[in-house]
Order: C-alpha cells, then structure tokens, then sequence
C-alpha cells in the first residue's frame, strides 16, 4: 500500500478550548453517524482530560478534520492509556492523518511515564489492521465478542455483523514500534512463507469463508486467518454472506486465544487475481515479549 500525502498546512495540537471539544462531538457525528447517546460528549472530553486523557485536533486552517482520545486506565495491573476514539473527515483521509494523530499521542503518553496504549477495532476491517499492525505495530491476545453490544447508532455497527472487537496493545518504546513508525507506509517483507502455514480461516471461491482445522497436537508455531480485502462492499452485496464472516472470524481468532496464540503482524496477500488480508499468528507469544 503507498503511503498517503502529507499536507503542510495542517497542524497536530492539542485541542483545550470548550468550542473545540463542542466540534469535536460534531465530527463524531459526522464521521460515524452517532446520535447524542453514543458520542463521547462534552463533559467527558473536558473532565477526563483534566486527569491526564489525552485530547488531540488536526487543523486545517480554523477547521477541525480529525481527533484522536484516550484516557488512562488500568490493565493486568498496569497504567495504561486506551485510545478510545480517532476519527479524521472523509473529505481529509488521503494525508496520513491517522499516522500523525497517533504519532503525536504516542510523544503524549510516554511524556507521561506510560509506555503501552490499548484500543480496539473490527478485525473484518483490512485497511485498518493494516493501519494497527503493519504500520503502527501492534499486537493483541484478546478477542471481545460484541464489545458495545448487538449495534449502536453508529453506521459502523449498522450492518447486521454485530460489534466483535480485537483488544489491541501498542507497546509504544518497544524497538517493533520504532521502527514501523520509521517506514510510515507499512511496507515489509515477510520473513516467513504465508502459503505454508496453516490457515483457520481462508477466503474461498466467491468470498465464501472456509473454515480449517484447529485441534493439532502439537500446535504449530504460526497460524493464519484470512479476511477478505473489502468487507463492506462484499456485505453491500450480500449481508448474508458478511455475517457468515463474522461467524467464521469469530471462531477462528476465539479457538487460537484460547489455545495459546497471539495476534502478531497483517499482510496484504492475493491468490488467483484474488485481493486478501492475512493475519499472522504465533504460538506461544506474550504482549509483554514484545515491550
């Protein structure tokens, strides 16, 4: 994937004004389709950042395009921040505004003696595991089954799938780290042979979801599941067959957690002129191996 224009012109700071945080809600709105009940609101935004939640704006000119938001909070008995929202304009998504947002969260948080950032998003999203894993370099061991529930008001949760969440960790000193964020684009070769390794889920013929075994004794090192490289256009085409996705992933990424695998890297991958994502899978791992 290249990587995205950056423009000069716009500014990375931190949004303190109640006129701003007032925009903020708005661009919930805007960019997700909250109604009032499911936005992060004013009060919150201006309390919690009195007690160190981070709050950040990208500015084009006086216009507010993009926010990130993460609070600190406790984890396996360690301080943590948990990025709880990044949002950036569709009109503004072509100038790695994600990149820099949590660019600039990262220098906040280990300002503040904190060196790990947690957050969650929706494994059936490729470009934003490419975003997660490839670019940012997180890893996750944790899989949450309709983390905000059956839907919300958001257009996101509007597609019958439910709102299955990977529960991320972004060990944000960790040598992994430093040096994705060095390559911006999330450009890497993988050091291992995707074709090889078993597979719990694979993108079938007609982007049917084909399940694999998962009970080998003794476990292998790697593992695999696929997804398909657009998910919301194969759900505006069938959504009978987006919730089979759902299904299927849920399996896979829940039987692999709970028998000892880690959710390490993503890659971008395709068989017979067919796009993929694959997530790469390791046996044994720990997120603290990688801090």
């Amino acid at each position: 994937m290249s990587s995205a224009t950056e423009r000069s012109s716009i500014i990375i700071r931190d949004i303190e004004l109640i006129s701003e945080m007032r925009e903020v809600e708005s661009l919930q709105k805007e960019v997700w389709g909250c109604d009032d009940r499911d936005i992060a609101p004013l009060t919150i935004l201006a309390a919690t950042r009195e007690v160190g939640a981070i709050l950040i704006g990208a500015f084009d000119g006086p216009s507010l395009i993009g926010f990130a938001y993460s609070f600190i909070g406790r984890e396996n008995e360690r301080t943590v921040h948990h990025s709880h929202m990044l949002a950036v304009t569709p009109s503004h998504r072509n100038f790695n505004l994600g990149y820099r947002l949590k660019s600039a969260q990262r220098e906040r948080t280990l300002a503040q003696g904190i060196n790990r950032m947690t957050w969650t998003f929706d494994p059936l999203q490729s470009l934003n595991a490419h975003f997660n894993f490839a670019k940012l370099g997180v890893v996750a061991d944790a899989y949450k089954i309709n983390f905000y529930g059956e839907t919300t008001s958001s257009l996101l949760h509007q597609i019958g799938t439910g709102t299955d969440r990977l529960w991320v960790t972004w060990p944000l000193d960790s040598r992994r780290v430093r040096e994705r964020l060095q390559t911006k684009d999330g450009s890497r070769a993988s050091i291992l042979d995707l074709d090889c390794i078993a597979r719990l889920v694979r993108v079938g013929p007609n982007n049917v979801p084909q399940r694999g075994q998962s009970s080998e004794v003794p476990r292998p090192k790697y593992l695999s599941i696929e997804i398909p490289a657009d998910i919301n256009k194969l759900q505006r085409e069938s959504s009978e067959l987006a919730v089979r996705w759902r299904e299927a992933t849920r399996w896979a990424f829940s039987e692999a957690i709970s028998s000892g695998y880690l959710i390490e890297d993503f890659y971008g991958s395709s068989r017979n002129n067919q796009s993929v994502g694959v997530y790469l899978l390791s046996y044994g791992k720990k997120v603290k191996d990688f801090v």
